[in-house]
C-alpha cells in the first residue's frame, strides 16, 4: 500500500472517530490531523476530552486535541500581527493554537527571548511566529515554546489556517 494509502485510510478512521461522536459533516484537512466539523455542543473542554479519549481508545495514543470555532478563526485571522507587513510569506508564517491561555507572565517570558530574525506574537491562546530564514532551524523550537508557557499546541502554517476557516464558514453555509 502507498504512503497516500496509508494516510487516506487514517483519516477515513479520523473522521469515523468524530462522526461516532455525533459529529456532524466531519471534513479532514490534507494529512495535518485536523477535522472540521459541526456540532450544537458548547462546552468544547469537554468535547475535546471526548475527543481524545476516543482517539486513545481506536488508536491507542493519546492526542492533545485543540478546538476553535469558525468564529474563534475568523478572530485569529482578524488578530494577525503581521497583516501589514511586505513580502510575508505564508509558508514561513505559523500560527500555534495553544490548548489553554499560559497567561501574561508566561508570554512575557517568551516575548522575552532574542530570535532575530524570526518574530513572535503571543496572544491568548495563539502564537503567532514568523520565521524569517523558514523552519528548518527555528532560534525558538517548539520544545523550548512549550517548556515556557506550559501548555501543548499544535502550529499551522497561514495558508492551512485561512483554508481551514473556508472549510468550516462552507459548513456555516449550509447550515
Amino acid at each position: 500500500m502507498s504512503t497516500w494509502g496509508r494516510t487516506a485510510a487514517f483519516r477515513w478512521k479520523l473522521r469515523a472517530v468524530y462522526q461516532s461522536l455525533k459529529l456532524r459533516d466531519c471534513q479532514t484537512f490534507v494529512q495535518s490531523g485536523n477535522v472540521i466539523f459541526r456540532t450544537e455542543e458548547r462546552d468544547l473542554v469537554e468535547l475535546a476530552k471526548r475527543i481524545e479519549n476516543a482517539i486513545e481508545c481506536k488508536f491507542g495514543f493519546h492526542s492533545d486535541v485543540i478546538l476553535r470555532t469558525a468564529a474563534e478563526l475568523r478572530d485569529v485571522i482578524a488578530r494577525n500581527p503581521f497583516a501589514g507587513q511586505r513580502d510575508l510569506e505564508p509558508r514561513k508564517f505559523l500560527v500555534t493554537f495553544l490548548a489553554v491561555d499560559p497567561g501574561k507572565e508566561a508570554r512575557s517570558r517568551l516575548l522575552a527571548f532574542k530570535i532575530e530574525p524570526d518574530e513572535v506574537r503571543a496572544e491568548a491562546r495563539e502564537l503567532y511566529i514568523y520565521y524569517a530564514n523558514g523552519l528548518a532551524r527555528p532560534k525558538l523550537p517548539w520544545p523550548a515554546i512549550e517548556k515556557v508557557l506550559k501548555t501543548s499546541g499544535t502550529a499551522r502554517n497561514w495558508n492551512s489556517v485561512t483554508k481551514m476557516l473556508a472549510i468550516a464558514e462552507k459548513l456555516e453555509a449550509s447550515n
